[in-house]
């Protein structure tokens, strides 16, 4: 097999085993408020994410004025039901301050072993360190057992 040829199959292999892990979550902003943090995208590792294993949720935004400090509020529901709310220190999911332009907030956890599998909906709130908010937005993502994803 020629070079030229094998390049065809290597792309098709990391469109099979790798892109799954790489896909944008769609989100849409809590109202139609004009808030000063705009969000660019949602980005969820692994996509579905596993019980019992580590998920990285990264929110990618831009700001116009610098930011030196705030909260992220969490808020997850499954079925419209209420069932899970964390706060953390923005400077702990990001660096801080945060300059005008672009930024990327990276929130790691490891969900219980014991989650159900399901869609869930998390909400999440940007709050400066006055408690005004930055940014809110909501995304659905997916919970299973095991990984849909194969390691070669």
């Amino acid at each position: 097999m020629a070079i030229s040829e094998a390049h065809p199959l290597l792309l098709l292999f990391l469109s099979i085993f790798l892109l799954p892990t790489l896909r944008a979550t769609s989100f849409h902003y809590c109202d139609k408020k004009l808030d000063p943090v705009k969000v660019k995208g949602v980005a969820i590792s692994p996509d579905p994410v596993v019980s019992g294993k580590v998920a990285t949720f990264n929110i990618s935004g831009s700001t116009a004025e610098e930011i030196s400090g705030g909260k992220v509020v969490i808020s997850v529901s499954l079925f419209g039901i209420h069932i899970h709310s964390e706060t953390h220190d923005l400077c702990d999911e990001t660096a801080c301050p945060i300059s005008p332009g672009t930024f990327v907030l990276s929130h790691s956890q490891t969900l219980p072993s014991i989650t159900p599998p399901g869609t869930y909906t998390l909400k999440m709130t940007i709050k400066d360190k006055n408690g005004g908010r930055l940014a809110c937005i909501s995304f659905q993502f997916k919970i299973t057992f095991f990984s849909t994803v194969s390691v070669i």
